[in-house]
């Protein structure tokens, strides 16, 4: 049976929201494509219809997720330029820290780039120079172009690596995890 192009773009659209969810809260290697499938509602049939391997599938989950998350800054932004001082206080919370089904894919995927395909650190980079650019964008202008560039990949390097090391304390000792957040933020609030 022929499925129709709108259910088609459904399915495909079910099968990326769960693989993107459950790749950031299990790793890549953590599911398997059964598990996206059945998630979805869905068969491995209907996957491979939409996606020739797992890899591809994960570098689309990926690109899924991070435009969710370009979304919600959005949406949180409501129609104005954030601070750098808001997304500090926003990537270095305690939120951004449990949100991991649905939080910063970067954050999730950032160990795991190098070894899923080509497609997979291509989108990353380019993720990655996005958030860059919003970045340089709240910081005031009267600085030069290469130090707003300078910090604004320092701070998102470090937030990944903060967010990954309070995630993984958090379970066994809180207030360290929620230490190395603070710690993290405020050493980049003094960078500039």
């Amino acid at each position: 049976m022929r499925v129709s192009k709108q259910k088609s773009e459904e399915n495909r659209a079910l099968l990326l929201n769960a693989a993107a969810r459950l790749f950031r809260e299990k790793g890549v290697d953590g599911v398997g494509v059964a598990e996206v499938a059945k998630e979805a509602g869905l068969t491995h049939g209907a996957l491979y219809a939409h996606f020739p391997s797992k890899e591809a599938l994960v570098a689309a989950a990926f690109s899924q997720a991070f435009a969710g998350n370009m979304a919600s800054i959005d949406a949180w932004a409501a129609g104005r330029q954030p601070t750098f001082t808001d997304y500090l206080d926003a990537l270095f919370s305690v939120r951004a820290r449990d949100r991991v089904g649905e939080g910063c894919p970067m954050v999730a995927s950032a160990s795991e780039a190098s070894r899923h395909g080509p497609a997979l650190s291509e989108n990353f980079a380019a993720a990655f120079q996005a958030e860059i650019a919003l970045f340089e964008a709240s910081l005031d202008p009267a600085l030069p172009a290469d130090e707003r560039r300078r910090v604004s990949i320092a701070a998102l390097a470090a937030q990944i690596g903060a967010v990954a090391v309070a995630r993984a304390v958090a379970t066994s000792d809180d207030a360290l995890s929620r230490e190395v957040l603070a710690a993290t933020r405020d050493a980049i609030a003094r960078a500039v």
